[in-house]
C-alpha cells in the first residue's frame, strides 16, 4: 500500500492535482461538517466512566514511524507454561455516541482511505490522532483491553475483555523493534512476540491457513525527488500480525457462541481452483510437489525470484470474494470461515480506521461481561455488511488510483527509456499483462502472452500523463 505519511506541501503540482481529480471522481468527502467537528470536540473531553485503571501495564505500540492513528498497544508475558497476551484497542465506542452527527458520518465513510498527505479519515483528527489514539505522550487513554491466555503451544485457553485506562510507554516501529530483537535488547513487553508469533503461525499452517508474502510498493521522497520502492516485511511484522489475527479469531468465536455479531468471511478455495492454480504454476516452471499442501507451497515461495513472484501473484486468485456476514439470534447456514485463514475471523483491532471494529468490540464486551448488547450495536448489524463492502470498494479504488498517480510521477523522467521487468500476470481474455520493474519499483500494464509469465521482458516508456495517472508502454523489437 502506498505510504500515507508524506507532506502534501512538497508534492509536485501535477500529483496534487491528480489527487484532487481522483477524489472528485470517487466523490470522497473533503472535510468534516461543523456539526461533526463539534461532536468530536465534545467527545474528546468525555471523562472515563466504567474504565478500570490498568496504567500499571507496560504497553507499547508498533507502527510506522509517522503514524498518529494508533489503534493497538501490546504487552505479552508468561502465564505458567503458556502466555498472557494483552492487547489494548482504542475504545472508540466511548467517544462516538449514538444519534450524533459524528456517528452518522462514520457510517457514511466506513473506513479511513489512505494516500500521501491526502488521507480521508474515518474520524476527525481531534479523535483519530488525539484523544482516541493510543499515543505515547504520557496521557492515559480509554481502551478495550483484551486479555487472551494461551497454552504452551500457543492455543487459546481463555479470554477477558474490559474497558480500561491504559498508558502507552513507548511508540516503536517495525524496523527498530526487529533490530532490537536481533541484538537481544528487545523491550520487555514484546520480547516474547517472536515466540508467540511463530507458534501462532505454525497453528495457522497446521489448520491450512495461509498469508501471501507479496512485496509492498511505497511512495518515498529523496531530496525532493519522488520514487517508488518495493518493501519486504521484516519478521516482526508477521509476528505482530499474528497477535491481531489471534484477537480476530477470539472475537469471532465469542460472537458465534453468543449468536450475535459480524464476521469477515472469504469462501474457501475449492479443489478445482487449486488444481487450476497448480497448472498455472507449472507453466511458470515453478515446482509444486504433490505432497506439499497449498499453505506450505505459498510459504516456500520467495518474492525475490521472478518466477516465484509470478507464482505468488497467481495465488491471489484464491483470495477473492471477501465479504461480511452479520447475524443476530441464529447462526446463518452460510460460509462462516475466512477461507485464507481457515477459521472464523472478525475485524476488531482497528476501530479508528474501520467502522465495523467498533461494533465487534462493543458486542464482545457485552457478551463476555454478561451485559445486554447495546441497542445501537444490535440495530446497526443489518446494514453493516453493505456499508463495509461499499467502503472497501472505494478504498481499493482510491489506493489503486493513488498508486497509478505515483507510478506516473515516477516514470515522468523515463519517457523514451527502455526498461527490463518481469511479467507477473496476464489477463487470459484481454492479453494485458502486468510487468514488474525493480528499479524504479513500478508495476505497469503492457500487452503480453500467457507463455511469458515469469519471463523477463523489455518495455519502452512512450508517454506519461501524471495528472491522469497513465503510463503508455510498447514492446521494442
Amino acid at each position: 500500500m502506498p505510504s500515507p505519511h508524506l507532506n502534501i506541501e512538497r508534492i509536485p503540482e501535477e500529483l496534487r492535482e491528480g489527487l484532487k481529480l481522483l477524489q472528485r471522481k470517487l466523490e470522497l468527502p473533503q472535510t468534516f461538517s461543523e456539526a461533526v467537528l463539534a461532536d468530536a470536540e465534545l467527545a474528546a473531553d468525555l471523562p472515563p466512566t466504567e474504565h478500570v485503571d490498568r496504567t500499571d501495564i507496560e504497553f507499547v505500540t508498533i507502527d510506522p514511524p509517522t503514524s498518529m492513528d494508533l489503534d493497538q498497544a501490546l504487552q505479552i508475558e508468561r502465564d505458567g507454561d503458556g502466555y498472557l497476551v494483552r492487547y489494548a484497542i482504542s475504545d472508540v465506542g466511548h467517544f462516538v455516541r449514538p444519534g450524533t452527527a459524528l456517528e452518522a458520518e462514520t457510517h457514511r465513510r466506513g473506513q479511513t482511505l489512505y494516500a500521501p498527505s491526502a488521507r480521508v479519515p474515518l474520524h476527525p483528527p481531534v479523535l483519530s490522532e488525539g484523544a482516541a489514539s493510543l499515543l505515547a505522550d504520557g496521557t492515559p487513554r480509554p481502551a478495550m483491553l483484551w486479555e487472551i491466555r494461551l497454552d504452551a503451544q500457543g492455543e487459546f485457553r481463555d479470554v477477558a475483555l474490559t474497558r480500561a485506562m491504559v498508558l502507552n510507554r513507548a511508540k516503536l516501529n517495525y524496523e527498530g523493534v526487529q533490530a532490537d530483537l536481533d541484538a537481544g535488547r528487545a523491550h520487555p513487553s514484546i520480547e516474547l512476540l517472536p515466540e508467540v508469533g511463530e507458534k501462532r503461525a505454525q497453528l495457522e499452517l497446521d489448520r491450512g491457513g495461509v498469508s501471501l508474502n507479496l512485496p509492498e510498493q511505497e511512495i518515498v521522497e529523496h531530496g525532493g525527488t519522488w520514487d517508488l520502492e518495493f518493501r519486504g516485511l521484516v519478521p516482526v511484522e508477521n509476528h505482530n500480525a499474528q497477535i491481531s489475527l489471534l484477537t480476530g479469531y477470539t472475537a469471532a468465536q465469542v460472537m458465534l457462541d453468543g449468536k450475535i455479531g459480524i464476521l469477515r468471511t472469504l469462501p474457501p478455495a475449492e479443489d478445482w481452483s487449486i488444481a487450476k492454480l497448480r497448472r498455472a504454476v507449472r507453466t511458470l516452471g515453478v515446482e509444486w510437489p504433490k505432497s506439499m499442501s497449498y499453505p506450505e507451497f505459498v510459504r516456500s515461495l520467495s518474492p525475490d525470484d521472478p518466477k516465484q513472484l509470478a507464482a505468488l501473484t497467481k495465488c491471489t486468485i484464491l483470495f477473492r470474494g471477501a465479504s461480511y456476514l452479520a447475524f443476530d439470534g441464529e447462526i446463518p447456514d452460510e460460509n462462516l470461515l475466512h477461507g485464507a485463514l481457515a477459521a472464523p475471523y472478525a475485524h476488531t483491532t482497528a476501530p479508528l480506521r474501520r467502522l465495523v471494529d467498533r461494533y465487534v468490540l462493543e458486542i464482545c464486551h457485552s457478551l463476555l461481561n454478561g451485559l445486554e448488547v447495546p441497542e445501537w450495536a444490535r440495530a446497526g448489524l443489518s446494514v453493516l455488511p453493505d456499508e463495509m463492502n461499499d467502503s472497501g470498494r472505494t478504498a481499493r479504488s482510491y489506493e489503486n488510483g493513488v498508486l497509478d498517480l505515483a507510478e506516473a510521477l515516477t516514470m515522468k523522467h523515463h519517457v523514451g527509456d527502455i526498461l527490463t521487468g518481469v511479467i507477473t500476470d496476464v489477463h487470459p481474455k484481454t492479453g494485458v499483462g502486468t510487468v514488474q520493474i525493480a528499479d524504479p519499483a513500478v508495476e505497469l500494464k503492457v500487452s503480453a502472452k500467457q507463455k511469458e509469465l515469469g519471463e523477463e521482458v523489455r518495455v519502452r516508456i512512450d508517454k506519461v500523463d501524471v495528472t491522469g495517472g497513465r503510463v503508455t508502454l510498447s514492446r521494442p523489437n
